[in-house]
């Protein structure tokens, strides 16, 4: 039996519907949300669905009751996050899981100085709590998503240009689609026991390029400008994006020019059975018919 966390969310929606579409048995998918109505649309895919909470860990442990693979999709409350990942861990346990699936983040720095320090010390205490609880795992060190991008661009990156500070800096962006679809096929497979995979673009990018390649849709140059970082969060925040996701999204900037985000190697292709999906591929899905 197979369950996601996170199952009405973006990445685990879609991991079950990779599932479903791959000929998993309905009947050995669980999804775990947080009330019977967030599980609606699950329920009507034909999905069974367990309440459960992080802040809860009994709920937890009860929804976890039978489970052999538990894809622990990494949440959301960035305060709390540690936390909360660390009582699933710890009703996984409890509850006997045999295979715990993480999606963590991928970097090079993993000290207080890495400016993505604040997103990676809860991925990093996670990774420590699983492997400390000794249930075999398997870790996918997940890069930044392609569907990242147009939340830095904004609703009129055609008319403002591309405004973000990361220089000239290079990074490996997949889609999380993509990323969904390997974690269905690890949750369907054997052979992933305690190992950790690199899920990364097989190909860098920089946001001049990502600006140019805007600009090849809209027929016009696309100007990119990378403002220091007190100027670009002085522009959200005054744009009315909360303090700590504008400091986040600034991270990611400088965490892409310290090349925090360009790994050695990727396991992606391998896992996912073909060639992942390209940048400029995924710009011309978004914006092509602008």
């Amino acid at each position: 039996m197979i369950l996601v966390t996170g199952a009405n969310g973006h990445f685990g929606s879609t991991a079950i519907n990779f599932l479903i579409e791959k000929g998993y048995n309905k009947a050995d998918i669980t999804a775990l949300v947080r009330s019977e109505e967030k599980g609606a649309e699950l329920k009507a895919k034909g999905i069974a669905i367990r309440i459960g909470d992080y802040d809860d860990t009994d709920s937890l442990v009860a929804a976890f009751q039978g489970i052999n693979k538990l894809l622990l999709v990494s949440g959301t409350d960035l305060q709390n996050r540690t936390q909360q990942q660390t009582n699933a861990v710890n009703a996984a346990k409890q509850a006997g899981v045999k295979h715990i699936i993480y999606t963590s983040f991928e970097r090079k720095n993993e000290t207080d100085s890495s400016p993505i320090a604040m997103l990676g010390s809860s991925h990093i205490q996670t990774e420590a709590a699983i492997k400390q609880s000794g249930i075999t795992y398997t870790i996918l060190r997940n890069n930044l998503y392609l569907e990242f991008l147009p939340m830095v661009f904004g609703e009129k990156v055609f008319e403002t240009g591309v405004f973000y500070p990361a220089g000239d800096g290079r990074f490996a962006p997949a889609s999380r689609i993509d990323m969904a679809e390997i974690a269905a096929n690890i949750l369907m497979q054997e052979g992933h026991e305690n190992k950790e995979y690199v899920i990364s673009g097989t190909e860098t990018v920089s946001f001049p390029e990502i600006a140019g390649a805007l600009g090849n849709i809209a027929g016009k140059e696309i100007a990119y400008i990378s403002p220091d970082r007190a100027t670009y969060i002085a522009a959200l925040t005054g744009a009315g994006v909360p303090e700590i996701y504008a400091g986040l999204f600034a991270g990611f900037a400088e965490a892409i020019q310290q090349g925090e985000l360009v790994p050695a190697t990727t396991d992606t292709e391998k896992l996912l059975g073909r060639k992942p999906q390209t940048m400029e591929a995924y710009i011309k899905t978004v914006y092509g018919k602008n």
